[in-house]
């Protein structure tokens, strides 16, 4: 069993509010962690229709058929409850009565927001980071890692790759995207996905994605919407400090998870990785995806955002931490180019702030200080979080 570095801030959320939710993709791992977290604690599975029954029928019962507390798997199946346990709680405050876990962020946040504000700790659960699957020896080839992907499932019941994504995918179809939206015909829907994956690290244009995937531009945003809330996808916003620049406005968009978005582009193995002609946005993908892991597991503060000029000038990751600003060049290559270091060197000259801190994370295995920024080998990336 891996261990889950968001475990310890879960562990002290639970000492201090009386409600805490867990939310992220399905199979992330959510339900398989709040077991082992809370083994004194009843388990109730929501996606169970007799349990579900229960709960709808008789929501008090329900919810007071434990004196240790209550975990309550996908909540969200029965949105009622998010009242009742508004009301138990302003009754009783006692930390960590209910723990609760739900797969779809939209769903969630509206009922928290409207009935549970103030009451609940939110952790989001993605799957695993590099951290919690790598040991510390020696480290696979990150076109491995970029095709297997990070779910639970892929690393427990060590399934390949090449037959649980499409497996996933079509669950995810069939199933989730009907809960959040209804969408009558899921082959263009299937096909916008696609469409998504190979836009992974680009600006994205809503016109051009829904002249591609023969839908109207308002039906692009609710589609991108849906896999946002279902966190299949994110986007990284541009950064806006303008030093009287024309600066880019529009956002990135990623997959926070890269062996999905192998699946959707058609790849079959992890030697198909190193030769596509989106090796470097997927492997820049890994790198931002693993940084966001870091983030949530330990509930940082820090924003991401990316700085690009019309001229093309651009920083791949920009980091808030404070007052200080990180930026980060993100090369694929084995091999260090000084090259790779332009991006970094304008922008520090641009900005003018001792404040800001200059990394180069790559595809080697070298770790070095030059004058020009620090070099990182891309499994060691967190580091730029671990600074203080």
């Amino acid at each position: 069993m891996i261990k889950r570095q968001i475990q310890e801030k879960l562990i002290q959320l639970s000492k201090q509010f009386p409600v805490v939710a867990v939310v992220g993709p399905r199979q992330s791992g959510k339900t398989t962690l709040v077991k082992m977290t809370f083994k004194d604690k009843e388990f109730q599975n929501l996606e169970e229709p007799d349990t579900r029954l229960f709960a709808q029928n008789d929501p008090r019962s329900f919810l007071s058929s434990s004196k240790s507390g209550l975990i309550i798997d996908e909540v969200q199946r029965v949105p009622d409850l998010f009242s009742y346990i508004q009301s138990i709680v302003d009754e009783n405050k006692a930390p960590g009565s209910f723990i609760i876990t739900g797969s779809h962020n939209f769903l969630m946040q509206e009922k928290i927001s409207q009935t549970l504000a103030g009451r609940v700790a939110i952790l989001t659960l993605l799957p695993f980071s590099l951290e919690e699957i790598w040991s510390g020896g020696s480290v696979e080839d990150f076109s491995n890692y970029i095709f297997r992907g990070f779910y639970p499932p892929i690393y427990d019941r060590k399934i390949d790759p090449s037959d649980w994504y499409p497996n996933y995918i079509r669950t995810y179809l069939e199933r989730d995207v009907r809960l959040i939206k209804n969408i009558p015909d899921l082959n263009s829907f299937t096909l916008f996905v696609k469409l998504c994956a190979g836009r992974i690290g680009q600006l994205l244009n809503l016109s051009s994605l829904a002249v591609e995937a023969g839908i109207s531009v308002n039906t692009a945003k609710s589609w991108l919407s849906v896999l946002e809330a279902s966190y299949i996808t994110y986007r990284l916003e541009p950064h806006f400090q303008n030093f009287n620049k024309r600066l880019v406005k529009m956002p990135k968009l990623y997959f926070y998870d890269t062996g999905l978005a192998c699946s959707l582009l058609g790849l079959e193995s992890k030697n198909q990785v190193s030769t596509h002609y989106l090796v470097g946005a997927l492997f820049e993908n890994l790198i931002l995806s693993d940084l966001i892991k870091y983030k949530m597991n330990y509930d940082l503060n820090s924003n991401f955002y990316f700085w690009r000029d019309k001229l093309g000038r651009e920083v791949d990751c920009l980091i808030e931490s404070g007052l200080d600003k990180i930026i980060l060049e993100i090369k694929s290559g084995k091999t260090i180019n000084e090259d790779f270091f332009n991006g970094l060197k304008f922008y520090k000259d641009l900005a003018d702030d001792m404040n800001i801190f200059s990394y180069l994370v790559y595809g080697g295995q070298k770790e070095e200080s030059r004058s020009s920024g620090e070099v990182l080998p891309w499994y060691k990336v967190t580091k730029v979080l671990k600074r203080r």
